[in-house]
């Protein structure tokens, strides 16, 4: 699994115009995207969701379990994008939606377990993503 971290002031996710996650405005949170690949398990999903949880990057080098700080988990697939040849990418690395979509799910449970509180995007759908990004701090990790 990889997943790009980001430290937000605020953050939200719209479907067809409609907000279906947010971290409030002003407040201090993480935007996390997240991508599977063909290879990625349950495993992997939960020791990611410990990794980011415990992760101090917030104010005072504190983390978002020390602060309870809320958690917006966006899928998307597009991290296992290949850019190496031509100009179109290439999507062949990320794993399918009936493979993915189960692991994000754990991957959102496997926070929930921990004590997070997670709002989500809407699997496979066309989402608009808007952040304020805090720092600005962005981390990639992979499993």
């Amino acid at each position: 699994m990889r997943a790009v971290v980001q430290r937000v002031a605020s953050a939200s996710v719209s479907v067809d115009g409609e907000v279906v996650g947010a971290i409030e405005p002003d407040g201090q949170g993480l935007l996390v995207l997240v991508g599977v690949t063909h290879d990625d398990s349950a495993d992997d999903a939960a020791k990611l969701a410990r990794k980011i949880w415990g992760l101090r990057i917030l104010a005072d080098e504190r983390s978002a379990s020390d602060v309870g700080a809320p958690i917006l988990v966006v899928s998307q697939f597009t991290l296992y994008a290949d850019t190496a040849k031509g100009r179109r990418p290439s999507w062949g690395a990320a794993a399918p939606g009936p493979v993915s979509e189960p692991l994000v799910a754990a991957f959102v449970a496997a926070l929930r377990g921990l004590g997070a509180t997670v709002e989500t995007g809407v699997f496979g759908a066309d989402m608009r993503v808007g952040l304020v990004n805090d720092g600005p701090v962005t981390l990639v990790l992979e499993t």
